[in-house]
This record gives structure tokens, sequence and C-alpha cells, in this order.
């Protein structure tokens, strides 16, 4: 069993910037696959980011340009570093650990308002 905890959330205004971090317990970290995944209100859970345990990153057309995805295996550490913040980027963020199972963190909070 991985725990996976995410750290960083809070309140920003708009245009600002935050940065998420996630920390797994695992001592194979780089051998997984890691994923940032976002869920507002009234709304389903939705891919933002990813990176493989070869450091290719993927995201979601609506964060490309303002988020970026990176990984710090010797801390088994994954970091979500979100740049021009804007109100529909409200939600609760969760950490996602994905090899042969899948593991989720509880999520923190991210609101974006004036």
């Amino acid at each position: 069993q991985v725990q996976v905890v995410e750290f960083g959330g809070g309140l920003v205004q708009p245009g600002g910037s935050l940065r998420l971090s996630c920390v797994a317990s695992t001592s194979i970290f780089r051998l997984y696959h890691m994923d940032w995944y976002r869920q507002a209100p009234g709304k389903q859970r939705e891919l933002v980011a990813g990176i493989t345990s070869g450091g290719s990153t993927n995201y979601a057309d609506s964060v490309k340009g303002r988020f970026t995805i990176s990984r710090d295996n010797a801390k088994n550490t994954v970091y979500l570093q979100m740049n021009s913040l804007k109100p529909e980027d409200t939600a609760v963020y969760y950490c996602n650990v994905r090899g042969e199972s899948r593991y989720w963190g509880q999520g923190t909070q991210v609101t974006v308002s004036s």
C-alpha cells in the first residue's frame, strides 16, 4: 500500500501562483507514473497533468502554458507549479500514483478568488 499526501493548496487571487507537492511513501517511486487530477464542485474529476517514470509530461488543454508538472525521485515528490491562475482552476487537486495499482491522496483545496 502506498500512502499519498498532497500539500500546498490555498486561497490565491486571479493571476497568482501556487505550487502543489505530493509525497508518496514507496521505495520504488521512480518507477511510477504520477498524475495530478482536480475536481470542481458538481463536476467530474479530470486529469490536469501527468509525468511518466521517464519524465515525459502531458497536460490538459485548459492548463497548457500555465501549469508545470515535475518530479524529484530522490524526495519521492511530484510538484505542480500553477501560474496565471483563474477562478475556473478552483477545485480539489488530487495526486495519483499510477502503476499496476493506483493510489490516491486525500486532495488539497485550491481556491482562486478575489
